[in-house]
C-alpha cells in the first residue's frame, strides 16, 4: 500500500467517524450536554496524555507551556473547541443533527471569509461568489422560517475561529489538543467534584454511563491520530475535499435515523449552499499549485 493510498484510509476513517459522532452521542440518554462535555475534556486530556506518552510528544508540550505568548493563543483555542464540543453535543441531544450538518458545511467557507477579513488573504472571485451565495442560503432560512440558524451559524464560527488562532500556535494537532484540554482540567475536575457533591452527576448511574462517559476521551482522540496521518501524506486539495464525508454523513443520520424533518426552507437553504461548496471546491482545485511529476 502505497504512503497516499494509507493517507487516503486514514482521512476516510477520520471523516466517518466524525461523521458518526450524532449516533455515539444519543446514547447519552438524559445526561445534560455541559456534563457530557466537561467529562469529554476530562477523558480526552488523561487519554491523549498516555498518548504523548507512547510517541515520547513531551518536548513539544513542555516548550508550549514555557511559552507564556504563544499560551494564551492555546488558550483562546481551548475555549473555542469547547464551544464548539458543547454546541454540537447539545444539537444532538435536542435532535438538530440538520443544524449541525449545515454548519460544518459552512466551515470552509467561514474559513475563507475570516482569511479575507482577518488575515487580509486575496480571495478569488469564485471564492468570493461561493461565500456569498452561503450568505444567500443562510437569508433563505431566515426569511422563509423566520429565524436564524444558530446552531449552524455557532459551529461554523467557533470551528472556523478555531482555525484561524490555531493557524498561530506552532504546536502539531495532537500536542496542541493535549495543551488545550490541559488548560481546561482544572475547570472540567472543579465542575466534575462540585456536580458530585450536590447529587447531580451521572457518572455513577451506572457503569454503562460511566464507561460512556469515559470513552468520549477515546472517541475524540482517534479520529485526530488519523486525520494527522492523511494530513501527513495526502494534499490539501484532497483532505480537503474528503472533509465533506463529515456533514454528509451528519446529513442523512439526521433523516434517516432521528427522523428531523426537512422543510422545503432548508432543503432550498441546503442546496444553495452545496452549489456554494461546489464553486469553492472547483476554484481551489483548477487554481492549486501545480507539482510537477513525480514529486507528489
Amino acid at each position: 500500500m502505497t504512503e497516499v493510498t494509507k493517507g487516503v484510509w486514514y482521512g476516510l476513517s477520520a471523516y466517518t467517524i466524525w461523521g458518526c459522532f450524532p449516533l455515539f452521542f444519543a446514547l447519552f440518554e438524559g445526561v445534560p450536554a455541559f456534563e457530557i462535555l466537561i467529562h469529554r475534556i476530562i477523558w480526552s486530556c488523561v487519554f491523549l496524555a498516555v498518548v504523548i506518552s507512547g510517541l515520547r510528544r513531551w518536548p513539544a508540550v513542555r516548550a508550549a507551556l514555557a511559552n507564556p505568548k504563544q499560551l494564551w493563543r492555546v488558550l483562546a483555542c481551548a475555549l473555542l473547541i469547547a464551544a464548539n464540543w458543547g454546541i454540537y453535543i447539545y444539537s444532538v441531544e435536542t435532535r438538530h443533527v440538520l443544524q449541525a450538518s449545515l454548519g460544518y458545511f459552512l466551515t470552509p467557507l467561514v474559513n475563507v471569509a475570516l482569511g479575507m477579513l482577518v488575515l487580509r488573504e486575496r480571495m478569488g472571485p469564485w471564492q468570493m461568489a461561493a461565500v456569498m451565495l452561503a450568505g444567500v442560503g443562510i437569508l433563505i432560512q431566515l426569511a422563509m422560517l423566520g429565524e436564524l440558524p444558530w446552531i449552524s451559524l455557532a459551529l461554523a464560527m467557533s470551528f472556523g475561529t478555531y482555525g484561524l488562532v490555531r493557524k498561530q500556535v506552532v504546536l502539531d494537532g495532537l500536542s496542541g489538543l493535549f495543551v488545550e484540554t490541559m488548560l481546561l482540567l482544572p475547570v472540567g475536575l472543579l465542575t466534575f467534584g462540585w456536580l458530585a457533591s450536590e447529587g447531580m452527576s451521572h457518572f455513577a448511574d451506572s457503569a454503562y454511563i460511566g464507561s460512556l462517559l469515559m470513552a468520549s476521551g477515546i472517541v475524540t482522540a482517534i479520529p485526530l491520530l488519523l486525520f494527522a496521518g492523511a494530513a501527513r501524506r495526502l494534499r490539501l486539495a484532497t483532505v480537503g475535499f474528503l472533509m465533506y464525508i463529515n456533514p454528509t454523513l451528519q446529513f442523512f443520520i439526521a433523516l434517516l435515523v432521528f427522523g428531523e424533518p426537512l422543510s422545503d426552507a432548508q432543503l432550498t437553504s441546503f442546496v444553495v449552499i452545496w452549489i456554494a461548496l461546489g464553486l469553492y471546491s472547483w476554484s481551489s482545485w483548477h487554481y492549486r499549485p501545480r507539482v510537477p511529476v513525480g514529486q507528489d
